[in-house]
């Protein structure tokens, strides 16, 4: 079980600005927070130079334009290093000086063999978004700067990920439906930071794992020097409006030509495929193949656009991402293939990256595919312009609870249990330049509205 400590910290000052220094050079990075009407915010400070700066600067400007904001710092601990507990405390005796409340965050569930570094990830992200639901806000700041930035755009052009990767990291990101992560410096030099940290009279702590070239950020880091870091930003900047742009064109496509005549099956209008917009037609059949084959990433751009021409064509059918794409005289549909569905069992914590299910404690439920007789019934149930065949189809892939060796009906359907639609290219991490064709497949499935991102319509410092 992970934990995290109980909150500790002082009491709001009473003395003008809680007794900071005024940096106000960074009030336009902060400007683009929308903070008006919170009364919390967390933010993430490890106890280096970059989060121990957010924690610093934002005290300051918070106290300042937000005097009422309640901020609560929080550390997390993977476990992983013996030092960590002693950066925590560290952490917590600078908040204590800057009038704020603290909490540590420690991952104490047993750690993976293999992909250790994702799954801190996961768990750094779960027990942030744990401690801000806790706080009473939706909202966490983190440090990520344009080095951090100019490193990941980097990293993703060595793997050969071009396109949508360019645009790097976004300046803010919904994890898991509920917490909004902002990097409300993500244009700031960390060298400049740093001064103003220095001058503020605080410090930090430097992690050892910074220098080990073990790690693939720290191989990137030694070879980028001030001007590569200073084009790259822009550079993502850049791809990031593009981006957002296209994903816009094909929200608005996903909006217009597609349906859901029933669960698990998308159908488009083949008008879709002959848009003028060919660009943002092959990015949203990209988007719905992955949210009909429960894939978090998107299919190669190249197959996609083979796919697009094929089904323009006639008919056609084909897989890809999971999915089968198949055109007819009624249309085009997706719908999952049948191979690699999960066995029945637990479910954690998406079914087939398709669903988010809930089942009652203790009932001795599972979640399996569905038996013959349960797609029988449903498939009498299908729209009259739905084939048979492609309803059949479509109900064999949808989750179904089973006590003991019985199937006992859908997932959702059966009494004490939940199925909620999720688009697997965004169920877990939700980048705000992508807010366009998020929410048009959301509203297509029937997955939970997304909230308004934290910001400001002004621009940030670099763009």
């Amino acid at each position: 079980m992970d934990s995290i400590s109980p909150m500790t910290g002082m009491a709001r000052s009473t003395r003008p600005n809680g007794g900071l220094p005024p940096i106000p050079e960074f009030d336009e990075d902060f400007d683009r927070l929308a903070l008006a009407g919170r009364d919390c915010v967390v933010l993430a400070v490890s106890g280096g130079s970059d989060s121990m700066a957010l924690m610093q600067l934002f005290a300051s400007y918070a106290r300042r334009q937000f005097p009422s904001l309640r901020l609560v710092a929080a550390t997390v601990d993977h476990r992983l290093r013996a030092e960590a507990a002693a950066e925590a405390r560290f952490v917590a005796e600078a908040a204590a000086r800057l009038d704020m409340e603290h909490r540590t965050l420690a991952w104490d569930a047993a750690k993976p063999a293999t992909g250790l570094m994702e799954a801190a990830r996961e768990a750094r992200h779960r027990l942030l978004s744990q401690a801000a639901q806790e706080a009473g806000t939706d909202l966490v700041l983190v440090a990520h700067t344009m080095d951090d930035q100019a490193e990941t755009v980097a990293m993703r052009a060595a793997r050969g990920e071009g396109g949508r990767g360019g645009a790097g990291i976004a300046e803010a990101t919904l994890y898991d439906g509920a917490t909004w992560f902002a990097r409300p410096l993500l244009g700031v030099r960390r060298t400049a930071l740093r001064d103003a940290l220095k001058r503020a009279g605080g410090g930090w702590i430097d992690d050892p794992s910074n220098e080990d070239v073990r790690y693939e950020r720290v191989r990137m880091r030694a070879m980028l020097n001030n001007e590569e870091i200073d084009l790259s930003g822009e550079a993502a900047c850049a791809a990031a409006e593009l981006r957002r742009a296209l994903g816009d064109n094909a929200g608005a496509l996903i909006d217009r030509y597609s349906t859901m005549p029933m669960p698990g099956l998308i159908r488009i209008d083949p008008a879709m495929l002959d848009a003028p917009e060919r660009s943002a037609a092959i990015y949203a059949l990209r988007i719905l193949l992955s949210t009909a084959g429960g894939q978090t990433f998107l299919p190669d751009e190249g197959r996609s656009a083979q796919a697009l021409a094929a089904l323009a064509e006639g008919p056609a059918r084909l897989t890809l991402a999971g999915a089968v794409a198949e055109r007819s005289s009624g249309g085009v549909f997706l719908y999952r293939e049948n191979r690699n569905l999960p066995a029945r069992g637990a479910i954690s914590p998406f079914w087939d990256g398709r669903y988010r299910i809930g089942l009652p404690d203790g009932a001795g439920m599972a979640v399996g595919e569905t038996d013959a007789s349960a797609v029988e019934a449903h498939v009498k149930e299908a729209p009259g312009d739905v084939p048979p065949r492609l309803a059949r189809a479509a109900v064999a892939r949808q989750p179904a609870v089973w006590r003991g060796g019985e199937c006992i009906g859908l997932a959702g359907d059966v009494e004490g249990t939940t199925c909620e639609p999720v688009a697997a290219p965004w169920a877990r991490y939700l980048p705000s330049f992508d807010l366009a064709p998020a929410r048009a497949v959301f509203s297509l499935i029937g997955a939970r509205a997304v909230s308004e991102p934290p910001l400001n319509g002004r621009s940030m410092r670099g763009t």
